[in-house]
């Protein structure tokens, strides 16, 4: 494989040719943190591919700007057999390298300044940002041994060679940091209290909130609140994870969602969306309604999204097309009312109050947002 020109094609395709990140993504070879990974067939059905199988693809994987899922549920692609097919979410993946480059913009990389990589990943974050100030001022954390391990050897092999730790930031984070860039969604609250304390007065953070696209950028000031903005960019990271895999969803909550007869019943005034898709909306949802967990399906021309939460409240919404959509909502909360609430503000301001809202984050995890006159905050309950 021809592994220079492609990374060098990549690198001018996400850097601009004056930028200080062109040279380090040039300079990795990307496939080879990747020799496995996961891809869904037409079915949906994961299926496992092999770089040494098919190394047109391998390259065409590697080198393209998309995500690549190396992880799904507790199985890693490495570890897998070729009849494997694991069921559940994604758990671990190479970031696009395009996105990759935007978190290590705002997290401000300087000569000297120890530099924490949250999420380690596939490894090429800290790659990128070895290369860009030296790997003795990098350290890359990740909760999964496989993950950090793997990640140490095929740097090494590439004369890379970083700190590595394995440890559940959401509980400790340890060593001091002038410059942290978190690539996992971290929860606001208590799980977000370890990395802050990590992060050293005048140092500079940038990281997502978990189950919100918002990428939060901030100072740390002497009395230990993080002040910044929320950017006006987005990014879909996965959430922070304390074991093998994530939790069981709601499952009984969705199935009750799906089938149930609610105990309002109404028309809404909106066509159905797919809300995980829907980054800025299920961004200010998470504001007013944390814990809201959704889904969206199709059958033909009919649309059906389903949200529960963890306190018992579920609601559907299911039309043809753009209709106005049936919609059933039980539990304490009318989460569907909610949501087209949000909507109607979209609709009438042209936009919604979070993207360049000024962010206040103080020890204790909490996140707080202001926008003119709007307040609003995540991790306080």
């Amino acid at each position: 494989m021809d592994w220079e020109k492609d990374a060098g094609r990549l690198a001018d395709r996400v850097t601009d040719p004056d930028s200080r990140w062109l040279a380090p993504l040039a300079s990795v070879p990307r496939h080879e943190l990747i020799p496995r990974w996961w891809e869904t067939d037409d079915s949906g059905t994961w299926v496992l591919r092999k770089g040494t199988d098919d190394p047109v693809a391998w390259a065409e994987t590697a080198y393209c700007d998309w995500s690549v899922v190396t992880r799904v549920g507790p199985l890693h692609a490495d570890q897998a057999e070729d009849d494997d097919h694991p069921e559940g979410r994604p758990t671990s993946s190479a970031t696009l390298p395009s996105l990759v480059v935007r978190m290590l913009r705002h997290g401000r990389l300087g000569e000297g300044l120890p530099f924490l990589d949250l999420g380690t990943g596939a490894g090429g974050l800290t790659a990128y940002a070895a290369r860009r100030i030296g790997d003795r001022h990098v350290t890359s954390l990740d909760v999964d041994p496989y993950l950090t391990e793997a990640a140490s050897v095929r740097l090494a092999a590439m004369g890379i060679h970083p700190a590595f730790i394995t440890t559940d930031a959401t509980m400790r984070v340890p060593g001091s940091y002038e410059r942290i860039v978190s690539t996992v969604g971290l929860p606001a609250g208590p799980g977000l209290r370890p990395v802050l304390a990590a992060l050293a007065p005048g140092g500079r953070i940038a990281t997502t909130i978990g189950r919100t696209s918002l990428i939060v950028t901030g100072w740390k000031h002497t009395n230990g609140d993080v002040v910044g903005v929320v950017e006006r960019d987005t990014a879909g990271f996965m959430l922070t994870r304390s074991g093998d895999d994530y939790p069981p969803a709601l499952t009984d909550l969705f199935a009750l969602a799906r089938d149930g007869v609610g105990e309002y019943r109404t028309t809404g005034r909106y066509p159905v969306v797919d809300v995980a898709e829907a980054w800025e909306i299920q961004s200010m949802l998470e504001v007013t309604t944390p814990g809201v967990e959704s889904a969206f399906e199709t059958n033909g021309e009919i649309r059906t999204a389903t949200l529960v939460h963890p306190d018992g409240s579920w609601a559907r919404a299911t039309a043809e097309c753009t209709a106005p959509p049936e919609v059933h909502q039980g539990g304490p909360q009318a989460l569907w009312t909610e949501l087209e609430r949000i909507r109607s503000r979209l609709n009438t301001e042209g936009s919604l109050p979070l993207l360049g809202a000024h962010a206040r984050i103080t020890p204790d995890g909490v996140v707080h947002l202001s926008r003119g006159s709007w307040r609003g905050s995540l991790g306080d309950r």
